[in-house]
């Protein structure tokens, strides 16, 4: 406990180096970019796409590649709020994708926003929240200083074919009002654009005090959009550029916190709320794991990882160590001087392992996975096993979802269409061992027997605990 106590002041000591021009209320500060049903498989370095992704490829060059980083539900809402509370979706009540005019995060969970604002840091959000859309759960009312997005997802609007009830109009939000009360196809083209240039002006404006910026891009989540500059500049379809145009939009915030003199006391991470939307074909994303979004195996559930920061991190590293996003609130906050005995959350200090700490052992005994309120696996803390509970899930079940490309136009809208339909498959007690079938393909639970006895303890104990009325 003491070298690790040694450790932590050596690491903030080092942190606070040449530094004294700037707030003595911190020194360092913190950017999450954030984005929405990207694949595992669309970005370098974690896949080889056929098109180019520099400035992702640049960012992990600079810092580490986390290959085995989790969210605890591959849907919107829950994975959102699980990654601005540091709780389960079984803590916060928070599940699935919420709609318009929906209640979110119970204000009872401080975000990272109010949690750091309490250290002195100016906040920033520009994109898509989804952690609430009714009055007090907003995201200038959850400590952001200045803001500027949409309150749900990009689908969730009039132009949708289907339109479930309460599906209207879609607004864009700004410092607390509504600047566009009805957004555009044509406005979605310009998301991605916008918010990097919020994202770029916040960092200019804040360079001499600490701040925590939070980028949730929309994209590539559908419907999906691009500025003209990047239509058509992959030629490889519009997915390929929207991802092309969010690689663009990393290099300018990495590229900002150079030349505002911020970089080497700036953490960023790059991440992803789930995995892709697989059943929508070319317009989905790539993931080399077992199914997608929306389930609990790690097509859904792994998302790509980057961290970066010069003082702390050792550049072009790579790690294959176990966390969750829960871990990421925690982690900051005790990066940024704050006393994490104060906060009551489901995640960990993971500082040890970001930094890849000698003897580093993670404290978790498991992460949980959860679809809906649908309790449906857990991964052992060391991230070696993983155990799946009876339960249903839907599935492509082999189809290839780029085989067809059908659209549908609504309200003169072209919009593309899921390419083929799921099916409701069926998995019993089964048990992965992820080291060597990363693919979750072969069950040894009948191999591994008291394993198998020991995962099912954890997650009798987790059911109990939050999924038991009380």
């Amino acid at each position: 406990m003491a070298l690790r106590f040694l450790f932590v002041f050596f690491l903030l000591f080092i942190l606070s180096c040449e530094q004294g021009q700037r707030s003595n209320k911190s020194t360092i500060n913190f950017v999450i970019i954030f984005l929405d049903d990207a694949g595992y498989g669309d970005f370098e370095p974690f896949g080889m796409p056929k098109y180019k992704t520099p400035e992702v490829a640049r960012l992990a060059k600079e810092g580490c590649r986390f290959d085995r980083f989790y969210v605890p539900q591959a849907v919107c809402s829950a994975s959102r709020a699980a990654l601005m509370s540091g709780c389960f979706p079984g803590t916060t009540g928070v599940f699935a994708a919420h709609g318009p005019g929906q209640s979110g995060l119970p204000t009872k969970f401080p975000t990272m926003a109010e949690v750091l604002k309490e250290k002195g840091y100016t906040t920033g959000f520009f994109g898509k929240w989804h952690l609430g859309d009714v009055k007090g759960q907003r995201p200038h009312e959850r400590g952001f200083d200045e803001t500027a997005g949409i309150m749900y997802s990009g689908d969730m609007w009039r132009y949708h074919p289907v339109r479930p009830k309460g599906w209207g109009n879609l607004a864009f939000w700004e410092n607390g009002k509504i600047t566009n009360e009805d957004v555009s196809p044509k406005d979605q083209t310009l998301f991605t654009k916008t918010f990097t240039e919020k994202a770029v002006n916040f960092i200019k404006k804040n360079k001499d005090n600490p701040f925590f910026l939070y980028v949730p891009h929309p994209m590539p989540h559908v419907p999906i959009f691009c500025s003209k500059e990047f239509e058509g500049k992959s030629g490889l379809g519009l997915y390929a550029d929207v991802i092309l145009e969010i690689d663009w939009s990393v290099g300018q915030i990495n590229q900002a916190l150079k030349d505002n003199g911020v970089e080497d006391n700036t953490l960023v991470i790059f991440s992803s709320d789930n995995g892709p939307w697989t059943v929508y074909g070319d317009h989905g994303g790539t993931t080399p794991f077992r199914e997608a979004k929306a389930t609990s195996f790690d097509g859904g559930c792994r998302s790509p990882c980057v961290i970066k920061c010069p003082k702390v991190i050792k550049a072009g590293t790579q790690s294959d160590k176990t966390f969750c996003s829960i871990d990421l609130l925690p982690t900051i906050a005790k990066l940024a001087g704050i006393d994490d005995t104060n906060l009551n959350v489901d995640g960990k200090d993971m500082i040890d392992l970001i930094v890849d700490a000698p003897h580093f052992k993670n404290s978790h005994e498991y992460y949980p996975q959860t679809i809906g309120k649908n309790f449906q696996a857990i991964i052992s803390g060391d991230g070696k096993w993983k155990l799946h509970i009876p339960h249903k899930y839907k599935s492509l079940n082999g189809q290839d979802p780029s085989a067809t490309k059908e659209y549908i136009t609504h309200m003169g809208y072209k919009i593309r269409k899921p390419t083929v339909s799921q099916v409701m498959l069926k998995i019993e007690y089964a048990l992965f061992n992820m080291e060597l079938d990363p693919l979750e393909k072969n069950n040894v639970i009948d191999k591994f027997p008291k394993v198998a006895e020991k995962m099912k303890a954890l997650a009798d104990f987790h059911k109990k605990k939050y999924f038991t009325k009380k």
